[in-house]
């Protein structure tokens, strides 16, 4: 009977600075709901978002990023420019840079949505508030 020997050979990928990623999962609440960060790399972020029934985030603009919203459960109403669209389970929009824009939760159940951003800078302080229903200067 012959023998039969089983090599496993494992080999380490080194990705450039460029593509590596951390993962993050912080949660920080806020008066509308909450955010996670689940994932954050260079050029670019992903967070869970969640919006408490009849909540919404400030009317607000970013410099240096922009967003893509896919939602995940409830309903969101977006306001992007001056559209506004009501999106639902696994439907989706994009907010370019420099475009005021708000989320607003006028359902009944919690809004999920997964957010990317990408652009050069993802910092919180690259916010700027033209409404807040909260009177917060910064998110």
């Amino acid at each position: 009977m012959a023998r039969y020997q089983e090599t496993t050979q494992t080999e380490t990928l080194h990705l450039p600075s460029t593509i590596t990623s951390k993962s993050v999962a912080a949660t920080e609440l806020r008066p509308w709901g909450a955010f996670t960060v689940l994932e954050e790399g260079r050029g670019y972020k992903i967070k869970r978002i969640e919006v408490k029934p009849g909540h919404r985030l400030s009317l607000q603009m970013h410099h240096h990023r922009s967003e893509h919203w896919i939602v995940v459960s409830g309903t969101a109403r977006v306001t992007c420019g001056e559209r506004e669209v009501l999106l639902s389970n696994n439907e989706s929009t994009y907010v370019p840079q420099c475009t005021s824009h708000r989320l607003e939760n006028p359902g009944v159940i919690p809004l999920v949505l997964i957010e990317v951003q990408n652009g050069e800078y993802l910092g919180e302080d690259d916010i700027i508030r033209y409404q807040d229903d909260y009177a917060r200067t910064k998110d």
